[in-house]
């Protein structure tokens, strides 16, 4: 169980010096879930060191694969010669990422058994996507008594159409679809660059995928996938919320250790409220001389403004100059923070998935609850513009996400504490 801790923030202080970005959760979590299908082990580099792969690790261990850590960014994963095909309850509960074994251990195993998947608290997210992937590939799929039981002793090539664009639902039909018999091919694929993380590193394996990145992905079958060694992407949205750290501050902030092609929604939005933005080859500078402007913000799937980043935008366009309109077309509890923003001075008032934001002078300190990963994350952005100090309770959810929250800030002269 996570030790329950709060995290205590004086603000008020224009923020200075450089950020160096962790490993992209969003890419790292897919790839363990796809490394139970290696017929020998593989080797991850740069994998963040966060909750979420501490759960991630768990859940592999329990299916029987051997973990380690070779040094503190380095993890080995060395599946048996047969896995387990029980996903725990707990885990599943824990993180919605762990839903992605389902594909692995089909395309592995011919069987995956499991419980609706829980995770942050942002609206519903039904699984539907994933159990229309699987049975189209062929899988019988039975729920009752709280579990749902895949099966499916050679899973068959098939043309998948999605609904929506589901970065996981693809995710996990890419996985599923690897040691097929025949053609897959997904439409209406999500595009994000953890897509295409996972397609390179499957086929590193010996998998046979093309089209990441398009909303078509091809994936030919194979007989089996063999071990491989990876370093893991620079995680955009860590990299876009010190972006905003900077920003909300009035600082001046070098993000390190990025790819600017994964940032360029989140870097023209700050452009557009009228921020510095200085690009180099894999680093960005953020210079907040002057107030931003008010715009509007609506979330999308890749590559538009991603939904990751809408909370901790709401944030920084509380403080913005003149009226903000922000919409929400992805999860439908985005704005939970909302209200404890209020309780800082922020003036935003929501309609449904519309936030309109009217920009104030000052924010104040005091006490508030993170009730999910983001909105916990774009609590301490508010916390470092506020006038006094401000204490960020259920703190644990933003350790699902971020590395080293403390040690990163503190390095561009937040005073942070956490307990």
């Amino acid at each position: 169980m996570r030790k329950i801790k709060s995290y205590v923030v004086k603000g008020g202080r224009p923020l200075e010096g450089k950020v160096d970005i962790s490993g992209a959760k969003n890419a790292v979590l897919p790839i363990m879930a796809a490394s139970l299908m290696a017929r020998s082990p593989v080797l991850l580099q740069r994998v963040p060191r966060i909750h979420d792969v501490d759960i991630m690790l768990e859940m592999l261990e329990a299916l029987g694969a051997a973990c380690s850590w070779e040094d503190a960014y380095t993890l080995r994963i060395s599946p048996p010669s047969e896995l387990g095909v029980t996903a725990p309850e707990k885990l599943l509960r824990e993180m919605r990422a762990s839903i992605l074994v389902v594909g692995p251990l089909l395309a592995r195993e011919g069987k995956a058994i499991v419980t609706p998947p829980g995770g942050c608290n942002i609206g519903p997210r039904p699984i539907d996507f994933h159990l229309k992937g699987m049975e189209a590939l062929g899988a019988e799929i039975v729920e009752g008594d709280g579990q749902i039981v895949f099966t499916s002793p050679r899973l068959t090539g098939a043309e998948v159409m999605l609904d929506y664009p589901s970065v996981g639902a693809t995710e996990n039909i890419m996985c599923a679809a690897c040691t097929a018999s025949g053609k897959t091919v997904i439409h209406n694929a999500a595009k994000e660059p953890e897509i295409i993380e996972l397609q390179n590193f499957l086929n590193l394996m010996g998998a046979r995928v093309k089209g990441a990145g398009t909303d078509r992905i091809t994936v030919y079958g194979v007989e089996e996938l063999h071990g491989t060694e990876y370093t893991v992407i620079p995680d955009r949205i860590e990299a876009g919320t010190y972006l905003i750290a900077g920003a909300i501050t009035g600082g001046d902030v070098l993000i390190q250790n990025v790819i600017i092609e994964h940032l360029e929604s989140t870097l023209a939005k700050l452009a557009e409220m009228g921020y510095d933005i200085q690009r180099g080859s894999d680093s960005v500078r953020i210079k907040a001389a002057r107030r931003g402007r008010a715009i509007g913000v609506r979330s999308m799937p890749y590559p538009g403004f991603p939904t990751d980043m809408l909370p901790q935008m709401i944030s920084l366009l509380s403080l913005a100059e003149g009226v903000s309109m922000v919409y929400e077309s992805v999860f439908a509890s985005r704005f939970k923070h909302v209200d404890d923003l209020i309780r800082m001075g922020a003036q935003i008032r929501t309609e449904g998935r519309l936030a309109i934001i009217t920009g104030v002078d000052r924010l104040r300190g005091t006490t508030v609850r993170a009730t999910d990963l983001r909105a916990g994350a774009a609590l301490i952005l508010a916390s470092l513009a506020a006038k006094g100090q401000t204490t960020v309770e259920n703190g644990e959810h933003i350790d699902r996400g971020y590395e080293d929250v403390v040690g990163k800030l503190r390095g561009i002269g937040v005073e942070i504490t956490e307990s």
